[in-house]
């Protein structure tokens, strides 16, 4: 079992000079994650083997049953794309014979392996024992990892997790999952671990998960308030970091959500508004709503444009990409392999397009926005496919405007800013005529 790892808030003269400015809860996540990368560096000689696995449909709690350190080839992407050092992988690895049209994070990592597999904080990442593909919704995931068994030839195991093409759970589905689980996915992980698998064990993960997960909620949902306390798209990427990773069920995310939780509701005692690198957003003049991921190669400058605009953004639906907990899921320690199951069946990238549209209408609604805005990812088609039609469809049904706009995860050859400044500035003057009109229609 994990024990227990007291956190505390970094002092000042451990963050970096100058310039950002985040909160000290956003500090906490990057010392967990990095100490993950620490532990990871040295998982073999330790004596621990190595799982690599996805975001969506992470079976954290179950992998940790095992023993196993967690290797999370997006994250690892993604955070190379905000160390400014994905660029020199995919080049490496469109060299290496890999099409432009490929996803960034996939290239990222190839190309991370051709370098020598040193990670984001300049650690050597360990080969993996285990390659854990527990969400099939995104295609490309299994060639990615297809790819990686090709080069290391280690053991790989996939949980085939059905599409909700009618908008909903069955059971048949979720009996489909657990069947899975029982005879092929924990008889793989026993066998690669040499770990019997406890289930009670995995009961004890689930309950911590269940504590950082109504937590998690709680803040997210502080955005209802004006001003909102936090950036649910810029600020919920920190938020969600370790619960999507490695961290869910363990009592150190617990204590984490817990101190989040604790310092949002301080922000909204006080009428404040997010923290963004900056510094604290003095006037809230725009609330929004974003469909897709953020662009991590320029991460700074995409906020700021937001931020000099006074906008925020009260939801999105990347914020969910590792769980939809606001709508009610939770891991469920009485039925531990069954929640495991409508947990990868319930991935935000796995339900329908209907599905996605009433929950984009429903933040529109709930969280007061003025419209909603679009990022598309040029390479990851998991999100991008059917945007503009959920677009049209959520204008049609709020009233509100919704803009588009174009960039990629990890290839900062796709960020053009002056582009992307330009369309949110004509989006914030649409917002703008908008407002007027119907100030004038309510006067009269």
């Amino acid at each position: 079992m994990n024990t227990t790892v007291q956190i505390t808030p970094p002092q000042a003269s451990q963050k970096p000079t100058p310039a950002v400015q985040k909160e000290d809860a956003m500090w906490l996540q990057k010392e967990m994650i990095n100490r993950n990368y620490s532990e990871l560096a040295s998982a073999h000689e330790n004596g621990k083997k190595v799982a690599a696995t996805f975001v969506p449909g992470n079976l954290n709690e179950l992998v940790m049953c095992f023993d196993f350190a967690r290797s999370l080839p997006e994250t690892n992407a993604l955070q190379n794309g905000m160390r400014k050092k994905s660029g020199k992988f995919i080049l490496d690895a469109e060299r290496d014979g890999h099409s432009e049209d490929v996803c960034t994070y996939v290239k990222s990592d190839l190309g991370m392996m051709l370098g020598g597999e040193i990670g984001p904080t300049g650690e050597k990442l360990p080969t993996p024992d285990l390659l854990l593909l527990s969400y099939t919704g995104c295609f490309t995931f299994m060639k990615w990892f297809e790819l990686v068994r090709q080069k290391y030839n280690c053991e790989t195991v996939m949980l085939h997790t059905p599409y909700q093409g009618d908008g909903k759970i069955s059971q048949s589905m979720r009996d489909y999952v657990v069947k899975q689980l029982k005879e092929t996915v924990i008889p793989t992980m026993e066998r690669v671990s040499g770990v019997k698998f406890d289930i009670d064990r995995l009961r004890q993960y689930m309950k911590e998960s269940v504590k950082a997960e109504d937590d998690l909620v709680k803040v997210l949902q502080s955005a209802k308030n004006r001003p909102s306390p936090i950036d649910g798209y810029f600020g919920a990427v920190y938020y969600i970091g370790p619960i999507f990773t490695a961290f869910r069920g363990t009592p150190e995310a617990t204590q984490y959500y817990d101190i989040l939780r604790k310092e949002i509701e301080e922000r909204v005692r006080n009428k404040k508004g997010p923290i963004t690198p900056e510094g604290e957003m003095a006037e809230e003049k725009y609330r929004l709503v974003v469909e897709g991921p953020p662009n991590w190669t320029s991460f700074r400058e995409f906020w700021k444009m937001f931020y000099d605009e006074g906008a925020v953004v009260v939801a999105s639906t990347y914020s969910k990409v590792g769980g939809v907990y606001d709508f009610g899921f939770r891991h469920d320690p009485d039925h531990p392999l069954e929640s495991l199951a409508d947990y990868c069946l319930g991935c935000y990238t796995n339900m329908n397009f209907p599905q996605r549209i009433e929950m984009i209408c429903k933040y529109m609604d709930e969280y007061e926005a003025d419209g909603l805005l679009i990022n598309s990812i040029k390479s990851c088609n998991s999100f991008s496919a059917g945007q503009l039609l959920m677009l049209r469809e959520v204008e049609k049904r709020t009233g509100k405007p919704a803009a588009f706009i174009e960039s990629d995860l990890v290839d900062p050859r796709y960020f053009s800013a002056a582009n992307i400044k330009n369309r949110l500035e004509s989006y914030f003057q649409m917002i703008k005529q908008k407002r007027a009109v119907a100030g004038v229609a309510t006067a009269h």
